[in-house]
């Protein structure tokens, strides 16, 4: 049996069509899957034990890359082909059964509308693989030791990127007790956006790992973590996959469909809902702006506090 599993080209989506994926190869456990996703999230899914190939789709011009797709997968006869991008190419390919997801505006959790192209009403929660040598690599980058705080305080639009020395004053205020560590992760084309927050915490307690691991290594770390805080991003679901206590920051996008879903999660914003900001009559989506600077760090820390003595109970 030969699935094919079309997904997103976003890191963030595309980590959260995993827990479908998961789900569908417990459901077929004698299938071999082929996932095309966006390059930058293939990786993600190179260490599935059910994966027998990744196709990484590279966007090109007047829709090059879903050509590309078609002539790569149009010679396989399909027992199952899930397009999660709602794309043609679930129909144009030879297949026994199509499950096209159609889009929706209900407001409820994105993880729902994927597992609706199933006809089905429930959520699973975001899943991801690691080889031996990955998790080897994670073991040497953050060996046993005390209490370990990951930040992810990058994000991909600046409005939704809380300041980068609120999340020192975070970081300070859940170590400074304990003498735990702190992990931050980022892209490398993002550190002079969190350069003052590399600054603010002390260098023999801070693990820096922006740009230095590839996503599955950084998924493989996230596990070797106790608590994770950090804005609305791919990164955040990483930590879910992880299995990780996961606070994440919210402004200017919507918890309701994006929050952490899973055991110990929690979305954290100010007063002002994702409408009260959004419908504001100066709201410039084009704007790299920060549009959180109403979630204060006493919130934050106080929400960490009890989340880390929940999972301890």
């Amino acid at each position: 049996m030969r699935i094919l599993f079309v997904t997103a080209s976003r890191i963030g989506d595309a980590v959260l069509s995993t827990g479908l994926l998961a789900h569908l190869a417990a459901t077929y456990p004698q299938a071999r899957f082929t996932v095309a996703c966006g390059a930058p999230a293939a990786p993600l899914f190179a260490a599935a034990p059910f994966v027998e190939k990744v196709i990484p789709m590279v966007k090109r011009k007047r829709a090059g890359h879903w050509r590309d797709l078609w002539m790569q997968t149009v010679g396989n006869w399909w027992s199952l082909v899930v397009d999660l991008r709602g794309s043609a190419l679930g129909y144009l390919v030879p297949a026994r059964r199509r499950l096209v997801l159609k889009s929706s505006w209900e407001p409820k959790h994105r993880l729902y509308h994927l597992t609706s192209v199933l006809g089905e009403n429930q959520a699973f929660a975001p899943v991801l693989w690691n080889s031996p040598d990955q998790m080897a690599a994670a073991v040497r980058l953050i060996p046993a030791g005390p209490f370990t705080l990951a930040l992810g305080p990058t994000a991909n639009w600046g409005a939704k990127q809380w300041p980068a020395d609120r999340f020192a004053q975070v970081a300070q205020e859940l170590t400074r007790d304990n003498q735990g560590r702190v992990v931050v992760f980022g892209a490398e084309s993002e550190r002079a956006s969190v350069q003052g927050l590399l600054q603010a915490l002390p260098p023999d307690r801070t693990i820096d790992l922006i740009g230095k691991v590839d996503l599955p290594t950084v998924h493989a770390c996230l596990k070797r973590c106790d608590l994770y805080v950090g804005n609305d991003s791919g990164l955040m679901h990483m930590a879910v996959a992880a299995g990780i206590p996961t606070i994440g920051l919210f402004g200017p996008s919507s918890e309701v469909f994006y929050g952490p879903f899973g055991p110990h999660c929690v979305s954290v914003r100010g007063p002002r809902s994702f409408e009260d900001i959004c419908h504001a009559p100066d709201y410039d989506y084009r704007s790299q702006d920060c549009l959180m600077l109403d979630l204060e760090v006493d919130k934050v820390v106080t929400t960490a506090h009890a989340l880390i003595g929940t999972t301890e109970g």
